[in-house]
C-alpha cells in the first residue's frame, strides 16, 4: 500500500511543480525565457514512454527466455542427481551458512 502512497504524492507534487514551476530563492523573476510544460514536454515524456514500452514489451514477447537461466533448459531427469546444486544468487548467503554448518553435529 506505501508504494502505492509515495507514487500518488510524487504525481500530485509533479502536477503541482508544473503547474505554477519551482520557486526560486533570489526572488527574481525569470519568466522571459520560460515554456509552458503542457504541450512541450508532456508530448516528450509521453513519446519517450511509448518507446521505452514499446521495446520491453517487444523484448517480453518475441525472446522471453533471453534472460533465462541456461540451466532451466536441460530436461529433467528423475533418476539421477546433480553433483553440484547451487540455489540462486538471492539465496547465495543462506547457502553460505548452511554449508559453514558440519553436517555431523
Amino acid at each position: 500500500v506505501m508504494p502505492f502512497v509515495v507514487l500518488g504524492l510524487v504525481i500530485v507534487h509533479l502536477m503541482f511543480l508544473h503547474e505554477t514551476g519551482s520557486g526560486n530563492p533570489l526572488g527574481i523573476n525569470s519568466n522571459c525565457d520560460k515554456i509552458p510544460f503542457h504541450p512541450y514536454f508532456t508530448y516528450s515524456d509521453i513519446l519517450g514512454f511509448l518507446i521505452m514500452f514499446l521495446f520491453l514489451f517487444s523484448v517480453v514477447l518475441l525472446s522471453p527466455n533471453l534472460l533465462s537461466d541456461p540451466e532451466n533448459f536441460i530436461p529433467a531427469n528423475p533418476l539421477a542427481t546433480p553433483i553440484h546444486i547451487q540455489p540462486e544468487w538471492y539465496f547465495l548467503f543462506a547457502y553460505a551458512i548452511l554449508r559453514s554448518i558440519p553436517n555431523k553435529l
